[in-house]
């Protein structure tokens, strides 16, 4: 059997996929970046994942969910979300006739909340991470025989994500390198499936905060390993609790994970917003971070990173990108 055999992915599963998303989610833009490759001492490109109604990737992956919670005849849904998955549970069940309920910790990223509700979703908090949240999503899905979203175990979810990879073969089939951002898992497994079936020759590497570093862990030591505590600013990929199917497929489809600094998150989101024009929440950014640690690794290669989100309160922005640089 091969290895690919055991990711619980299929190529089929994941062509079919992009037939039931919105097209306002799908072919968005790989933008080859000179002066970012300049200053990198690579060549760029950057898969801009942010211009959609949700700003994020996480669109793809909800409409897939939401059309298999129509079929089995759901009226409501519940996830656990930092904020990206729950603006796009909200706009995918809204868009099917579908009631959602977002459980977010009371440490959540605060526009994030209010677009959740701004496009129709009920937002409970509870706890101060993402793992608490998770615990009364599950309660309240039972209680109220809803259906369970949880984010990377929920297949639909990496699914609608892999869409991503085969628009990066399509339009670069002789890339080196795809840097994706590591948290849960949905989109390093969906995108690190499709590449490594369709283009082999390339390397696929995941990249984490150290300030959230549990699925780094398990993926290094092949088992799950959980931590106490998440000191991030990338709340998008931070998480203490990997699930063990989504190590599964990670460990078969990931060549590396890598861990980045929080100064250098910040300077990945001021290179994007300086040689780009692009404004990034701090996990978009990681790729980014992974090539100023580790130049050499790179140099001369032909890099893709996915720009996963941009939802960034303007006064965090400013305090980590637009006010050092004027200082520097």
């Amino acid at each position: 059997m091969r290895d690919l055999d055991r990711v619980r992915l299929r190529l089929d599963r994941v062509r079919a996929a992009a037939g039931e998303i919105d097209p306002v989610f799908l072919d968005t833009p790989s933008l080859p970046c000179a002066p970012l490759g300049r200053a990198l001492g690579c060549a760029v490109t950057l898969k801009v994942e942010t211009l959609n109604p949700v700003r994020s990737f996480k669109g793809r992956g909800t409409e897939t969910v939401a059309a298999q919670a129509r079929r089995q005849g759901a009226t409501r849904m519940v996830c656990a979300s930092a904020g990206n998955l729950g603006q796009a549970l909200a706009h995918s069940g809204a868009r099917r006739g579908l009631d959602v309920t977002v459980v977010a910790a009371t440490t959540a990223n605060p526009l994030k909340l209010r677009r959740i509700a701004d496009l129709g979703a009920e937002v409970r908090l509870e706890g101060a991470d993402i793992e608490d949240a998770r615990l009364l999503a599950r309660e309240l899905a039972q209680a109220g025989g809803a259906y369970l979203v949880e984010d990377s175990l929920d297949l639909a979810t990496c699914e609608g994500a892999a869409t991503i990879g085969l628009e990066l073969i399509r339009d670069d089939p002789e890339l080196d390198v795809v840097l994706v951002a590591l948290g849960g898992g949905a989109l390093a497994g969906g995108v690190g499936y499709v590449v490594r079936s369709l283009a082999p020759h390339a390397e696929v590497i995941g990249v984490q905060p150290a300030g959230a570093p549990a699925m780094a862990l398990s993926w290094r030591r092949g088992t799950v390993v959980e931590t106490d505590h998440i000191d991030t600013i990338a709340d998008g990929v931070a998480g203490r609790c990997p699930i063990p199917e989504v190590l599964d497929d990670l460990l078969v489809v990931l060549d590396d994970v890598v861990l980045v600094e929080e100064g250098s998150i910040k300077a990945g989101m001021r290179a994007l917003y300086e040689h780009a024009g692009l404004v990034v929440e701090p996990s978009a950014a990681l790729g980014i971070a992974a090539v100023l640690e580790r130049p050499e690794r790179f140099a001369g290669r032909r890099v893709t990173t996915i720009l996963c989100g941009s939802n960034v309160v303007p006064a965090d922005f400013a305090r980590w990108v637009l006010e050092p640089a004027a200082h520097a």
